[in-house]
C-alpha cells in the first residue's frame, strides 16, 4: 500500500527500512491547541457529534497537515467507541472527561455484553476512513487505532476515568474471572475493529493501552500483554491486516519494551520516560521505536524545542526505524507555532544526521 503513497516515510520507517528523515507525527496532532479545531467542534455541537460524523471527522483529521509539514495523518475518534457501541452510554463534557451511565461491575453485567459490528455499530468510523483516504489521495498515511483491551476496561469498570483504579483492581483481584471474561469480549472486539479499519482504508494501526503502566509486573502479562498479543495475532491472519505495519504503545511500560517487542507489532511507542538508546538495547533493533518528547516542553521557547528534537534524535542515534512523536498527546494550551517548530526540526536535523 505504501506504494501508493506521495509520502512513504512514515511506512519505511515503521518497517527499519532506510528514509531521507525522520518521519514525524503527534498524538493528538487534531486537537484543543488548534483554533480550527475548536472551531469545527463548536458547529459540531459536543465532542461525540464530531466523532460520529465522518465529515466532520474528515474535517479535523486533515487540519493539522495543513499547518504542518506531518508525515501522517491519524484518524479522528476516540479509543471508546467499542464500549460506546455496546450500549454502555457514553457521555463526554469538556472538563469532565468520559462518564458511563451503565458501568460494567458484576460477572452477570459482563456475560451481557456483545462484540460490536464494525459496519453496522461502528460504521461512522469506517465511512470517516473512506471519506480521509479520498481526501488525503496519497498525500500521507492514514493511521487507524483502538484502545486496548485492559484500557477500556479500565474506563467500563470505574464508568469514568480514574486516578487509582480502586473498581477494576478490586474486581482483578476478587474476581479475576470476570475481568478475564470481559478481556476476551475487548480482545475480540478489538480484533476485528481494527480488522475493519484496515480494510475501509487505514495503512497502519495503533494499539494505544494507555493505562497498561497502572498494573503490577506480574498483572500486566496477564491483563493488559496478553490480550494485545491475541490482537496481533488476529490480525496476522487477516489478509489485509496483516499487511499494515502494527504499533502497541503502553504508557509507563518501559520496562516492558521486550516483551512487548515479542509478541509480534512492528513497533513500540515510548514515553519520555524511557531512553530510546536504552529502548533500541532492550529490543535489539527488533523493532521500530516511536517517540518521545516531553509534550511539557511544547510550553518552552522555540530554541528549548529545538535542543530537545535535538536530544531525542541524539538519543536514538543512527540507523533505521525511529518514528519521531511525543510521549503523549499535545495538551490544549499549546501554541500551534511551536508544534510547528518541532515538526520543522526533526526533519531539519534527522536530514543533516544522514
Amino acid at each position: 500500500m505504501s506504494g501508493q503513497l506521495k509520502n512513504d516515510r512514515l511506512i519505511r520507517a515503521l518497517r527499519r527500512q532506510d528514509v531521507d528523515c525522520t518521519p514525524v507525527w503527534i498524538m493528538r496532532q487534531a486537537g484543543r491547541y488548534l483554533p480550527e479545531y475548536r472551531a469545527t467542534r463548536e458547529r459540531a455541537g459536543d465532542f461525540l457529534t464530531l466523532c460520529q460524523t465522518p465529515e466532520l471527522a474528515c474535517e479535523v483529521t486533515l487540519q493539522p497537515l495543513e499547518r504542518f509539514d506531518l508525515d501522517a495523518a491519524i484518524l479522528f475518534s476516540d479509543i471508546l467507541t467499542i464500549p460506546d457501541a455496546m450500549g454502555l452510554g457514553l457521555t463526554l463534557h469538556e472538563g469532565e472527561g468520559p462518564r458511563f451511565a451503565r458501568p460494567v461491575r458484576s460477572v452477570t453485567e459482563v456475560a451481557a455484553l456483545g462484540v460490536p459490528d464494525p459496519e453496522r455499530d461502528l460504521g461512522y468510523v469506517m465511512d470517516a476512513i473512506r471519506l480521509i483516504r479520498h481526501e488525503l489521495a496519497g498525500r500521507v498515511p492514514l493511521i487507524g487505532f483502538s484502545g486496548s483491551p485492559w484500557t477500556l476496561a479500565t474506563y467500563m469498570v470505574e464508568g469514568q476515568g480514574s486516578r487509582d483504579f480502586a473498581r477494576i483492581k478490586s474486581m482483578l483481584y476478587n474476581e479475576p474471572s470476570a475481568v478475564r471474561q470481559l478481556l476476551r469480549v475487548l480482545s475480540e472486539s478489538v480484533s476485528i475493529y481494527l480488522t475493519a479499519q484496515a480494510q475501509a482504508g487505514a495503512q497502519a494501526l495503533m494499539i494505544f493501552d494507555t493505562w497498561g503502566g497502572v498494573l503490577g509486573h506480574a498483572e500486566y502479562r496477564h491483563f493488559s500483554l496478553d490480550p494485545m498479543e491475541q490482537i496481533v495475532e488476529y490480525l496476522r491472519s487477516d489478509p489485509v491486516a496483516s499487511q499494515l505495519p502494527l504499533i502497541v504503545f503502553t504508557k509507563g511500560g518501559g520496562q516492558w519494551l521486550a516483551r512487548i517487542a515479542a509478541i509480534g507489532c512492528d513497533a513500540l511507542g515510548c514515553d519520555w520516560t524511557t531512553s530510546l538508546r536504552e529502548a533500541r538495547r532492550q529490543v535489539q533493533d527488533q523493532v521500530a521505536l516511536q517517540g518521545n518528547l516531553d509534550p511539557a516542553i511544547l510550553y518552552a521557547s522555540p530554541e528549548r524545542i529545538r535542543s530537545g528534537v535535538a536530544d531525542v534524535l541524539e538519543d536514538f542515534g543512527p540507523g533505521p526505524g525511529h518514528i519521531f512523536n511525543l510521549g503523549h498527546g499535545v495538551t490544549p494550551g499549546v501554541d500551534p507555532d511551536h508544534v510547528k517548530v518541532l515538526v520543522d526540526a526533526v526533519h531539519e536535523f534527522s536530514r543533516t544526521k544522514r
